[in-house]
Parts: structure tokens; sequence; C-alpha cells
């Protein structure tokens, strides 16, 4: 497996940039539910949802990405957003 060690290095560096990122956005996204939570605003915005799932999907097809992936992808993070958000406005 000699043969694969530098591509899976990259691909490791890029698998720490993308949680690096996550946690980023994660950071944002409990910022968003302490303003929802002082002006009293749901946690799920199904039409923010919509936009943001499909925004990175087209940019994923622009990419040469697979956008069902992407949409797959975002969902998951769009979950756990609402998540930390719910549990922001729980309190």
């Amino acid at each position: 497996m000699e043969v694969l060690k530098e591509s899976r290095a990259k691909i490791d560096a890029l698998d720490d940039q993308i949680v690096d990122l996550l946690a980023q956005r994660m950071d944002i996204v409990r910022e968003v539910g302490i303003i929802k939570s002082k002006d009293n605003i749901s946690a799920v915005q199904p039409d923010r949802v919509i936009e943001v799932r499909e925004r990175c999907a087209q940019r994923a097809a622009l990419k040469g990405l697979n956008p069902g992936m992407v949409r797959k992808i975002y969902g998951v993070i769009i979950d756990e957003a609402h998540e930390i958000e719910q549990a922001i406005l729980s309190k």
C-alpha cells in the first residue's frame, strides 16, 4: 500500500480542513441560535433549508460533483444545525 501513501496523506489533510470548516460553520450556527432566541425566531426556516441545499447542489454540479450526494451531506449538516439551534432556543 506504499503506492497509496501520498494520496492518502492528501486526503487526510483535506479531511482535516473539512472538519475544521464544519466546526467553524457550527460556531456560526450557535451565534444564529442566540439571535433567534433573542428575537423569538423558529430554529427551522424551511425556505432557507431549501435555499442552502440547492445552492450547494448547484455549486457541486459546477465542480463536477454529484449534486445528490451534496444534498445528502447538507441534509445531515442542516439537521445538526437545527439540533444546535433548538438546544439554544430551549434554554
